[in-house]
């Protein structure tokens, strides 16, 4: 496969040079205010909605939608794109009923949440968790994923990946959320025109090839033609990703736990709206909902072209290896059939994708261990301006910790997959803790402790009873499982709650009025058009 070329380089230069001195001018653009924890973590106020939209997107997508979605585009077709589609319903669900809870009661953590609805001890457990998993499990995957897919189309070396990515994503995080939020702009109008680029690329290449010239709008006539079983959204049990994607488990299940857990309990993502005002929050989180619309677009669609393509005899040696076929390499491919200059656009969309994940999950790192951990246990009097430095610590020994620890996971097959299923055995419990605490008062702590500790061992439990018994008990699909966990949790904490004080706990209570709910006329456009478009997509795919 070509690498990159000079003008692809400086294509990139060009990227590089332009986010560091945008990033450069929003740092310095109030140098002469004094700069606090809370403008430093969260950006308090300065953040407009389409900076939030643009930065949540940002901190979502990263390698593994370019490699790994292309990848699953290319084995099991347009299913694949539910896990963003869906995602754009649950946001419009976070935006109606999660933000709300969480400005008008001041949350600038997830884990302050924890402590004020149920007490320190669960806030504090959820906390060390959280940071563990941010560090050793989203943050090397990043890194991994990342450097695996940077080295793989350019002549840079693995390692030298880790480090460049370690050191270019630190200068970002170190000048703090509103940096990082505006930069997301940038970063995400690279990585959606790179996408496109490349997309383009592919619909080129099919069009050429079935003789349509450079009509690229024939070209997706002939997708539905060769690859029919491509474009189904629903699988029936007897389908062979079944497995993957069960059924209706997509739209109603554990699809909805997931993607409730991620965009309305992660600390990572909320983070982003919680320093605004709610029309604003809202406001951006719709816009972020839009454009999870065009992900598929830009990453599904160029893998199930590589599969007529790859099922036409072309690019046998480049989507082989060890003579089986591998998906995840469909979008290398792509990128590597780019003209010069035109590879430099994807290249940075890529690294912009990537940059921008690891910003964000190092910023989560440092707001939850500098105001959750540190201030509260270490130094309770500690000043805005050594919070903010300890916060710009936490960053750097996140980031060498992560740095070292990625090479090892090339130890590990399918690490995203491994991965991604890891932490959804926390998802359910997360959301049931979060969900009960909104909006019924007599949840207690002993039901949140209970639904924290329970979650990952009856996930375990649900993974492998099927294995332990010899096929007696039924084996799940991951979504499914997830469902099952959640519905399991909700009682057993309704339970533990019943049977404890019969009056709500009046000191650990947080304040939710139906009044929060409402939306403005405009929002509620939105909502409606983004629910419309995904019932049309949903309705012609089925």
């Amino acid at each position: 496969m070509s690498k990159l070329q000079t003008a692809d380089i400086i294509v990139f230069f060009v990227y590089f040079v332009i986010v560091a001195t945008y990033g450069y001018y929003i740092y310095y653009k109030r140098r002469a205010k004094e700069l606090d924890a809370q403008e430093y973590f969260l950006a308090e106020g300065s953040l407009t909605w389409w900076a939030i939209g643009a930065s949540l997107i940002a901190s979502n997508i990263s390698a593994e939608h370019f490699i790994g979605m292309s990848g699953s585009g290319f084995a099991l077709g347009l299913a694949i794109s539910s896990y963003e589609w869906m995602s754009a319903a649950a946001l419009i669900i976070v935006a109606v009923f999660i933000i709300p809870v969480y400005l008008k009661n001041r949350i600038f953590t997830m884990p302050q949440f924890l402590s004020r609805r149920y007490n320190d001890q669960v806030s504090t457990i959820m906390a060390i968790f959280w940071l563990l998993v941010y560090v050793f499990v989203n943050l090397t995957s990043i890194l991994y994923l990342g450097a695996l897919a940077i080295s793989s189309i350019s002549s840079i070396s693995f390692e030298w990946c880790i480090i460049g990515l370690c050191v270019f994503s630190t200068i970002v995080t170190l000048a703090g959320m509103k940096v990082i939020g505006y930069t997301d702009v940038i970063q995400v109008l690279v990585l959606i025109i790179g996408g496109l680029v490349t997309t383009y690329l592919s619909l080129y290449l099919l069009a050429q090839n079935y003789g349509y010239g450079n009509n690229i709008i024939k070209a997706l006539g002939v997708l539905r033609k060769e690859a029919p079983e491509h474009f189904h959204m629903i699988f029936k049990p007897t389908d062979k990703y079944y497995k993957d994607l069960p059924g209706i488990s997509v739209l109603i299940g554990g699809m909805l736990v997931n993607n409730l857990a991620y965009w309305g309990c992660n600390q990572y993502i909320v983070q982003r709206a919680l320093g605004a005002d709610l029309p604003t929050a809202r406001k951006g989180i719709l816009f972020a909902a839009f454009l999870k619309l065009l992900v598929p677009v830009i990453a599904v669609l160029p893998g199930i072209v590589m599969y007529v393509l790859h099922s036409k005899g072309l690019f046998a040696a480049e989507m082989t290896e060890g003579g089986v076929v591998k998906p995840d390499h469909a979008y290398p491919t792509l990128m590597n059939l780019l003209p010069t200059g035109l590879k430099g656009v994807a290249f940075a969309a890529l690294t912009a994708a990537i940059v921008a994940s690891l910003a964000g999950k190092a910023n989560s790192i440092s707001t939850i261990f500098s105001l959750d951990i540190y201030r509260k246990y270490i130094n309770k009097n500690q000043s805005e301006k050594k919070l903010v430095f300890t916060g710009r610590i936490a960053v750097v020994v996140a980031m060498i910790i992560g740095g070292l620890v990625a090479p090892a996971l090339r130890s590990l097959d399918q690490a995203y997959q491994f991965i991604q299923e890891y932490v959804g055995f926390i998802a359910p419990g997360v959301l049931a803790i979060f969900l009960l605490g909104f909006y019924w008062k007599r949840t207690t702590a002993a039901a949140a402790m209970t639904g924290a500790l329970f979650t990952i061992p009856f996930s375990t439990l649900l993974k492998f009873l099927p294995q332990w018994s010899k096929g007696a008990f039924p084996d799940y699909p991951f979504l499914d499982r997830m469902m099952i966990d959640f519905v399991v949790i909700v009682v057993l904490m309704v339970i533990i709650s019943l049977a404890g004080s019969k009056k709500p706990d009046a000191e650990h209570q947080i304040e939710v009025d139906p009044s929060m709910f409402r939306v403005s006329r405009s929002f509620a456009v939105g909502a409606i058009i983004i629910t419309g478009v995904l019932t049309a997509l949903y309705t012609a795919f089925w």
